[in-house]
């Protein structure tokens, strides 16, 4: 199996977030990837401490908004490498994902092993 996770900082751009998760909800759709493209939300809140990530408190909770990272997998099997890299390449080449800081954290990269522990965490 193929995986891959994209990472994209969206800031505190709540707006822009979702319209890059209609997006990813929209190709999922279209072109029936199923489970291929997962698509989730980490916004740093309280829901996601118990996963290694500490609660916002005291003079932290009343700080500014923490960032708005979109994070999408892709998960394709060992036949379709070639589709694979197709969107590996096309999801952070479209506008809406460009301007949020696009990291790609390949299956065997250092920093692979958290970023899956991080989207399995997520909601």
């Amino acid at each position: 199996m193929a995986h891959s996770y994209l990472l994209f900082d969206f800031g505190s751009n709540e707006e822009a977030a979702q319209q890059a998760r209609h997006r990813v909800e929209g190709w999922i759709q279209g072109f029936r990837l199923g489970k291929k493209l997962l698509v989730k939300f980490d916004r740093g809140d309280e829901e996601t401490a118990g996963a290694g990530k500490p609660a916002a408190s005291g003079k932290d909770a009343g700080s500014d908004k923490q960032p708005i990272v979109v994070m999408v997998r892709l998960d394709f099997s060992d036949h379709e490498k070639l589709s694979h890299q197709r969107w590996l390449e096309r999801i952070p080449s479209e506008e809406l994902f460009r301007d949020a800081r696009p990291k790609i954290i390949r299956q065997g990269d250092a920093d692979f092993a958290g970023a899956a522990e991080r989207f399995d965490a997520l909601s």
